[in-house]
């Protein structure tokens, strides 16, 4: 085992939604720490606003528009990073969200959600996770090392209102994370690791009118959240990264199939 149990000092680590808040939080930390990092996101203009931020800290660091549902792209992408860098370290599956027609809205009840939004939400979320595992993961298998982190939710474990097809979606995340686990250790060996890490209640652009008013202030959905958190407040971006480093590296390398909550306490809070 090395001396620093969280060096990823030349790891090439895939980061999907890397373009995004909590996504391209954990590609800057990870490139100041020395990794080589490639993000995809499905828009090239998100690509290229991130990597001119990522490039002043170092050059190794890449970019790929690629829908992570489509395996074609991203088996294109695979080839890419390969020829470029040879190997595959860490998959990090940080692409994810929801659409309005998937939830349920105040005035509505769960009869008037869209089926082709549900769909939509459920094929990002779900397979959004499971085609870049499989195709990146086909690396990891050959060299018989890697670390797999997927992103689940609180929405995976409790039955958090209006969003039915993002709690569908993570649920199916959670027991994605158990099952590749379990496939991986058995038929690669203990060098493949995978887990999940299962924020609380993060503000990014697609939940901040959910949350908060037009003045800061916080909306009724808002309140309740934060009644319901111990810590009494929301995460910030970076407060991920910690358990990031850590499946990342050597000092989670007996650790696979589980799902690690970084929620200021929420899911151990029983309301009262």
């Amino acid at each position: 085992m090395q001396d620093n149990l969280f060096a990823v000092s030349g790891k090439v680590i895939i980061i999907t939604g890397g373009a995004g808040v909590l996504g391209g939080a954990m590609a800057t930390m990870l490139l100041e720490q020395g990794a080589k990092i490639v993000i995809l996101s499905r828009r090239q203009s998100s690509i290229d606003e991130k990597l001119n931020e990522l490039q002043t800290i170092s050059e190794n660091a890449i970019g790929f528009a690629c829908d992570v549902t489509s395996q074609e792209q991203l088996e294109a992408v695979n080839r890419k990073i390969l020829e470029r860098w040879e190997r595959i370290d860490v998959l990090i599956n940080a692409a994810g969200g929801n659409i309005p027609g998937a939830t349920v809205g105040p005035e509505q009840t769960v009869f008037d959600v869209s089926e082709e939004a549900l769909r939509r939400v459920l094929d990002l979320n779900l397979m959004g996770s499971v085609l870049p595992t499989l195709v990146f993961g086909k690396a990891m298998a050959e060299q018989k090392s890697g670390s797999i982190i997927n992103i689940s939710s609180m929405a995976a474990t409790q039955s958090i209102t209006r969003v039915l097809g993002y709690s569908i979606a993570k649920a199916g995340i959670d027991m994605f994370t158990k099952w590749m686990a379990t496939e991986m250790a058995h038929k690669f060996g203990d060098g493949i690791r995978v887990n999940a890490i299962a924020p609380g209640f993060f503000i990014g652009e697609q939940n901040r009118r959910l949350l908060t008013n037009e003045d800061g202030s916080l909306t009724d959905r808002g309140n309740t959240i934060i009644q319901n958190t111990p810590m009494q407040r929301f995460g910030e971006a970076e407060e991920l990264n910690g358990a990031v480093l850590y499946l990342c590296g050597e000092a989670s390398k007996f650790v696979t199939g589980t799902i690690i909550p970084v929620d200021g306490g929420f899911g151990s809070f029983s309301g009262v």
